[in-house]
């Protein structure tokens, strides 16, 4: 598992509708804002390379020190999944996003949920986390 890895669910309006730290480091005070402030300065590099490739899985679009950014976009609701991330294992990234992209599809086929809103399932959450102990 990375170190360090804060996992973001950003839907087409930049309104995040999923957070989870998931990585195993020490947590700093300031961490959480740090991460958050990366995550979101990312957000129009995603934007103008959505434009320009029709691939779902962006890979590493940013970095800051020995943070990555890796993206992957939705095709149907154009939401970004974003992982900030220090490992170098690209491919258990890109089956990382993969399945919490199902997981989420499956959360937009529930009746009670309403797309854009905040996803607060605890469910969710545990299957995002089980997903990044076993691929990050």
């Amino acid at each position: 598992m990375a170190t360090t890895a804060c996992f973001v669910i950003v839907s087409r309006n930049d309104i995040p509708i999923y957070e989870a730290e998931v990585g195993s480091a020490a947590k700093r005070e300031d961490a959480a804002q740090l991460h958050q402030f990366i995550l979101h300065a990312a957000l129009d590099i995603v934007q103008d390379l959505a434009w320009t490739t029709s691939a779902m899985y962006l890979k590493a679009i940013d970095r800051f020190n020995d943070l990555v950014v890796s993206v992957y976009v939705t095709a149907d609701t154009h939401t970004r999944l974003m992982l900030l991330h220090d490992s170098r294992n690209d491919d258990g990234i890109k089956s990382f996003f993969q399945e919490v992209h199902e997981l989420y599809i499956k959360t937009l086929l529930n009746p009670l949920y309403l797309p854009g809103s905040r996803i607060t399932s605890s469910h969710f959450d545990t299957k995002v986390r089980a997903l990044a102990r076993k691929y990050l």
